[in-house]
């Protein structure tokens, strides 16, 4: 007997599900598009070093600048959404808006046009990209990850959001380390073969963007429902709030200031490692083909992170399933450390570091629904699109720190790409990148989230939220 698509169906705590199976693959799909912009830009360095030959110094100050420049824009553009109309549909117009200039800038990415000289090629690559991140993925992702806060107040359902969003971030990561240096290689591994690979992404992106529209344009979010659950309606059409004003919110509720951290500081280690691989198969191992090895591989280690990911999280609870995350991460990596030049013990830490990690990476946008929810507590505004902006700045300013970071230890090491074996400077570089730093940054953050006390603390402010609108409604 087949299911009644307008049946009324709640979760264990009573909150109205709104989601279905059809929602959630078209929201991977959205993800998984704007995972491939993310993951894309983390080889570029390799790219602009090994294969357009800009100087190593004048790439990491670029990508610096471009990333610094980037992260203020999203929360910039979350605070335009939040005082733009539309409801909820307003979430997902941005996507269609620039679909196309996505996958128009990810082909013009490749085309560095170096034979103009250092400078005008580094230009070129500072334009690029800042249109890349600070204006198209904004401009997408910044409404997009408030979805997830606006579309249920389901907290099964928003876990289960953030198991597809991180399947298709991942995957995308995925996807791209496996492919990128066989194909282009394959393709002559020349500047032309890259532009070629970028064309292809292009295509795909754009097809992954209009299938999320399509169904988002069609999504029942709960404040659709007649069933008086209109938190997330309020959260879409409540009263504007100043930019100043809702910037001084955010910074007093350490919840989001926590959230922006763990972003930053976990996309400084996903950075490092999404353009390590190519560096150190090709100085240490010999062989810069053996991502794509190492990346099909990982994919058994993915697939099972992933499945065991939304039974783990309810074992552990959230909060200790990050310390976990956190904790395997350094672990892994210090390991790796101890022995460096194993190409077993690398694939295996990778591996294990990675399944140890998937179901951190599912609870991103939990986390940030719940300091959204402590927005609403603490200061009867939940300001949506604009803490969302926490994803987005995280996020970008981790990347480009991981730039710099991987830059600067590749100036430090004296990298140069035209040497047919690498010196012990370039070696202690790779090194330090690829193994120290994810040991100190994954044990900083640790200690940082130690702070994050909201889980135990929610029900209860939900319920004086609840009472709050109560007594409003009565007096009305």
């Amino acid at each position: 007997m087949a299911k009644d698509k307008n049946e009324v169906r709640y979760d264990a705590d009573g909150a109205r599900r709104v989601m279905r199976a059809g929602d959630y693959m078209a929201d991977l799909s959205g993800q998984l598009a704007l995972g491939i912009m993310a993951n894309i830009v983390g080889q570029l360095t390799y790219f602009y070093t090994d294969k357009v030959g800009l100087a190593v110094g004048g790439v990491g100050i670029v990508m610096a600048i471009a990333k610094f420049i980037d992260a203020f824009t999203d929360v910039i553009f979350g605070n335009i959404v939040d005082h733009s109309k539309g409801g909820n549909k307003k979430y997902y117009q941005w996507m269609l808006r620039m679909a196309v200039p996505a996958a128009a800038i990810m082909i013009l990415m490749f085309t560095v046009p170096v034979q103009a000289g250092q400078i005008p090629a580094l230009a070129y690559v500072l334009i690029t990209n800042l249109l890349l991140t600070a204006v198209i993925y904004t401009m997408i992702a910044t409404p997009f990850s408030a979805v997830m806060v606006v579309r249920t107040n389901s907290q099964s359902e928003r876990g289960s959001m953030g198991v597809f969003r991180a399947v298709g971030n991942y995957g995308a990561g995925t996807i791209i380390s496996i492919a990128t240096i066989p194909v282009t290689n394959i393709l002559g591994g020349t500047q032309s073969a890259w532009i070629k690979y970028g064309a292809v992404l292009a295509l795909v992106t754009l097809l992954l963007f209009l299938i999320c529209y399509n169904n988002g344009r069609k999504a029942v979010f709960v404040s659709d429902l007649d069933s008086g659950d209109t938190a997330a309606g309020e959260a879409a059409d409540e009263e504007a709030v100043p930019f100043k004003d809702t910037m001084g919110m955010l910074l007093k509720n350490k919840y989001w200031v926590i959230v922006l951290l763990f972003n930053l500081i976990t996309s400084v280690t996903n950075a490092i490692s999404g353009a390590s691989g190519a560096y150190y198969c090709k100085w240490i191992f010999g062989n810069d083909t053996l991502v794509g090895l190492l990346g099909a591989v990982g994919m058994l280690a993915t697939v099972i992170g992933f499945i065991l990911s939304k039974p783990v999280i309810a074992k552990l609870g959230v909060t200790r399933t990050i310390n976990v995350g956190l904790l395997g991460a350094a672990i892994t990596a210090a390991v790796r450390s101890l022995i460096p030049t194993n190409f077993t013990v690398y694939m295996v830490t990778g591996l294990l570091g990675s399944f140890i990690q998937i179901p951190l990476m599912c609870l991103y946008g939990v986390l940030l629904a719940m300091a959204v929810d402590y927005n609403e507590w603490k200061y009867d505004k939940s300001l949506v699109a604009t803490a969302s902006g926490a994803i987005g700045f995280g996020s970008k300013v981790g990347n480009g720190l991981g730039s710099l970071l991987l830059s600067l230890f590749l100036v430090l090491g004296s990298y140069d790409a035209s040497l047919s074996a690498a010196t012990s400077s370039m070696r202690i570089s790779i090194y330090g990148f690829s193994n120290y730093l994810p040991v100190v940054i994954n044990l900083l953050m640790f200690f940082i989230f130690r702070k994050f006390d909201l889980e135990k603390k929610l029900p209860a402010m939900r319920e004086e939220v609840a009472a709050r609108k109560a007594a409003k409604e009565s007096k009305n």
